[in-house]
């Protein structure tokens, strides 16, 4: 019987007393401690008459107790499916109407608000907060540290991951056992992550990055974790001494940087630091290398592919690049027409293949279609170009992607929510430069004539419909939009004409 990433994850904890993860009130946990809540997870799933391909979903606060659910479901066979602390109620009613998860797992907090829409969708309810109480982690104190891990093969889903849609539909992607278990593979050889490392854990469990990435080659490794609930300047900078690498989003490096604290003494432990999920601007690369004599390592992923590309350990690390493609992934640059390759240097659509690649979008097999050649390559979305020396340029995104803070955004989702009040007559939403999110969602409006503008109402509305780093830092009224001659919005002359809107300085030392 096999069961691919429990067998490789999870499995060699059982017996192992070694430290997992140190907590901030000082505590720590062991693998085999972390391993015996995962047994009592997943007896708590089964209990509730989850079966192998069924569907959890989750959304509560980053904590030890949230990822034993993760592990739960490699171990039951369980689909796990994370979602944003900041969805709203609406957003998450759309999630389980679609992935129709047997078990929906919340913030008690949130309880009252979300039980409508769990009970429209037909799905169980359980409790979890950020201290690991709730009647989840009830049901699991009273159940056995014993599961027989379920059978599954390499292709078997074994979590689901929403990504925006481009006409306000958003996507699951099926990730599978291969999926995860290449990508966290190749990261442990190719960043050198071992046993010896302890990785600074500051991102979010519903993620890619943070779960996927950090998570999964953690686990692979038999590394350590300092696991904080989040990122927060003083918990961080008390951290670094004691830990070997750190993961982030470049809001993490620029908010470093601003702090006087963070020189190279306090990082003369770290041997990597990463920086993905958003671009990482020139400057910053260039500040923390003044600052600290490290060069941060930027790679490139996405929720279908987790990571494609990676700057080199040793070698080179090129500002504004992302380096080369992983070991076992195909990369090609073409005109997002045909599957023809441009010759390097020229800019086209990023198309990715290798086992890292999603199996598909659940329950939508046209859009799959559409992603997905018959040669087995993803066309990512991202516009990019080779260069002489073979590192990869994301020089932008098709559809106009926005990302804010390490999340992706879609400009449509958002302008159906602007479209839908009276005194609008048209909207564009984009994305300019942030000096702390990597990019800003901007809103620009056109008003009906005869009918009085209300931005304020306007914004009010979208706090209960769209999750905070969706919405516009900043919405400006227009006379009209650009439009060229087939009529399409220019987009790129608004981010043009925004595009200093939320500059700052790059903090450096005094």
């Amino acid at each position: 019987m096999t069961n691919p990433l429990y067998d490789a994850l999870l499995a060699p904890a059982a017996d192992d007393d070694g430290v997992f993860m140190r907590l901030p009130d000082g505590s720590q946990i062991s693998y085999r401690q972390f391993h015996d809540d995962v047994a009592r997870a997943a007896n708590v799933m089964s209990e509730a008459g989850l079966a192998p391909g069924d569907r959890l979903a989750m959304q509560v606060e980053k904590s030890p107790a949230a990822l034993t659910i993760y592990g739960a479901c490699l171990m039951s066979g369980v689909i796990f499916l994370p979602l944003n602390m900041a969805y709203t109620a609406q957003e998450i009613g759309y999630f389980l109407a679609d992935a129709t998860p047997g078990l929906f797992v919340c913030d008690p907090h949130m309880l009252d608000e979300l039980q409508p829409v769990t009970a429209t969708a037909k799905a169980s309810c359980l409790t979890l907060d950020a201290q690991g109480h709730g009647t989840f982690r009830d049901r699991a104190d009273a159940m056995k540290p014993h599961f027989q891990p379920a059978e599954r093969t390499g292709g078997d889903v074994a979590a689901l991951l929403y990504t925006s849609g481009t006409t306000g539909r958003s996507k699951g992607a099926m990730l599978t056992h291969d999926n995860l278990l290449s990508n966290a593979r190749v990261l442990c050889d190719l960043w050198r992550i071992t046993e010896d490392d302890t990785l600074l854990h500051a991102l979010p469990i519903f993620h890619a990055h943070g779960l996927f990435v950090a998570i999964n080659t953690t686990l692979l490794a038999k590394a350590k974790l300092l696991f904080l609930p989040g990122f927060a300047i003083d918990p961080v900078i008390a951290a670094l001494p004691k830990a070997t690498t750190m993961m982030g989003v470049p809001t993490f490096y620029t908010r470093l940087l601003d702090d006087p604290r963070f020189n190279s003494d306090l990082v003369s432990n770290i041997r990597l630091f990463v920086s993905g999920s958003a671009p990482l601007l020139a400057e910053t690369h260039e500040a923390f290398e003044a600052r600290t004599g490290h060069r941060i390592l930027e790679r490139y992923g996405m929720t279908e592919t987790s990571m494609n590309t990676s700057n080199p350990y040793d070698g080179e690390r090129r500002a504004g690049t992302v380096g080369f493609p992983l070991p076992g992934v195909d990369l090609r640059i073409t005109d997002g027409e045909g599957s023809a390759a441009l010759p390097d240097g020229d800019i086209g659509m990023v198309e990715v293949r290798g086992p890292n690649v999603f199996k598909g979008y659940w329950n939508m097999p046209e859009k799959t279609s559409e992603d997905l050649r018959r040669d087995g390559f993803l066309i990512t979305g991202d516009l990019g170009r080779i260069d002489e020396n073979g590192y990869l340029h994301i020089v932008g995104r098709n559809k106009d992607l926005v990302i804010s803070g390490g999340y992706n955004v879609y400009p449509k989702e958002v302008e159906l929510v602007i479209d839908e009040e009276l005194w609008v007559k048209e909207s564009a939403v984009f994305g300019v430069p942030h000096h702390d999110f990597g990019e800003a969602v901007v809103a620009v409006t056109v008003t009906e004539a005869g009918r009085a503008s209300d931005t304020d109402g306007l914004g009010r509305r979208m706090k209960a419909r769209l999750a905070s780093y969706k919405r516009p830092k900043a919405i400006f009224e227009v006379a009209e939009l650009p439009r060229n001659a087939m009529g399409k919005v220019q987009k790129n002359i608004l981010r043009d004409g925004y595009a200093g809107l939320f500059d700052k300085p790059v903090g450096k030392m005094g």
